[in-house]
């Protein structure tokens, strides 16, 4: 009898945890679909349209390419990140990458990051959980440098005070990833005796031993520096687009737009980041008196130029696996199983 209560108990509490599955997600698409009512009210699509024909197509196409450029250097960075804990090929880095920009524009949340990592680790034999945490400095690394240009523009521009705000907040947030990520790299035998009781330890072993391989690697610096690169080349688009827009604007009008446009969808969202990304664009334009229609106009502009190639980049990087992006995304949920993690190997010394 006590089996059967257990088991209704379970199948009761099931129905609750689809529910509140489902209703996360619902809520993201209701504030997402409201922001884009707000943005497209009244928006005048015809002239918009015509506007959007009338674009100079070779500073689109400049745009275009840069901005695929962007990723293959995130490529490089990863490879560089990995490489004291494996040799992942730059093809099948930039590979990953690809799949997992395609995945975050069709799946919310941000589940391509998640998949990407499954990927690269499932090509090169490195720990799940590893792959996993080098995405993580990478995140670090870009919201260093970003965090760095928010206080260099915060004297020159006159931001919102939640702007500045939620700015001080990612800060802190972004000191004590950094903290944590010094612990690992430097006090490796403090960071296992930490993680040690945890139901995850056997996935963070990996996590401290890859982390401390990393962190004490020259290329850990090289890659933190070609985060620079990779942050400056996404510059270029919105600067390119700009011009091919018509819109009289100094490359620092880029710089900041880029800024708030980064820090405003660091949280996963609505796939492809769908009215944040529009969102964000109209407040950096209208910080320069750009009227609303025209960045709304210039925000679309945007958006379209930036997703089109990482749909069709993704979507072929995607069939060279000969998998489904749904069959990735399921397999990679049920690799962070604890049970999954590959036995210990080296010792904690």
């Amino acid at each position: 009898m006590m089996d059967v209560s257990l088991m209704n108990a379970a199948s009761g509490n099931k129905p609750r945890r689809n529910l509140k599955s489902r209703l996360v997600p619902l809520i993201g698409y209701g504030i997402s679909a409201a922001c884009l009512v707000w943005l497209y009210w009244g928006f005048d699509w015809k002239t918009e349209l015509r506007r959007f024909a009338a674009a100079d197509w070779r500073w689109v196409t400049l745009a275009v390419v840069v901005d695929l450029a962007v990723y293959v250097i995130q490529g490089w960075r990863w490879r560089l990140l990995l490489t004291p804990v494996a040799q992942p090929s730059f093809a099948r880095s930039v590979q990953a990458v690809f799949i997992g920009l395609f995945a975050n524009e069709v799946l919310p949340f941000r589940s391509g990051e998640l998949i990407r990592c499954y990927v690269l680790a499932k090509w090169t034999r490195i720990p799940f959980s590893v792959t996993l945490s080098s995405a993580v400095i990478e995140r670090l690394f870009d919201g260093i440098w970003l965090i760095g240009g928010f206080f260099l523009i915060g004297p020159f521009v006159d931001l919102p005070g939640y702007i500045r705000e939620g700015g001080r907040i990612f800060g802190i947030v972004l000191l004590a990833a950094a903290i944590l990520l010094g612990v690992a790299i430097f006090w490796k035998q403090h960071a296992h005796a930490a993680v040690s009781a945890s139901r995850w330890s056997e996935a963070l072993f990996h996590v401290v031993e890859g982390l401390h391989a990393m962190g004490r690697s020259a290329s850990f610096y090289a890659a933190a520096a070609v985060s620079f690169l990779y942050l400056g080349f996404q510059v270029v688009p919105i600067y390119a687009l700009m011009q091919g827009w018509g819109l009289d604007l100094p490359l620092g009008a880029a710089v900041v737009v880029l800024v708030i446009l980064r820090m405003g969808t660091i949280l996963p969202q609505a796939p492809g980041n769908i009215r944040a990304f529009q969102f964000f664009t109209v407040l950096g334009l209208t910080l320069f008196g750009v009227e609303k229609a025209t960045a709304t106009g210039f925000a679309t502009l945007v958006f379209v130029v930036v997703t089109v190639p990482l749909w069709l980049g993704g979507m072929v990087a995607v069939a060279l696996t000969g998998a489904r992006i749904r069959d990735l995304q399921r397999d990679a949920r049920s690799s962070l199983e604890p049970a999954t993690v590959p036995p210990r190997t080296g010792t904690r010394h």
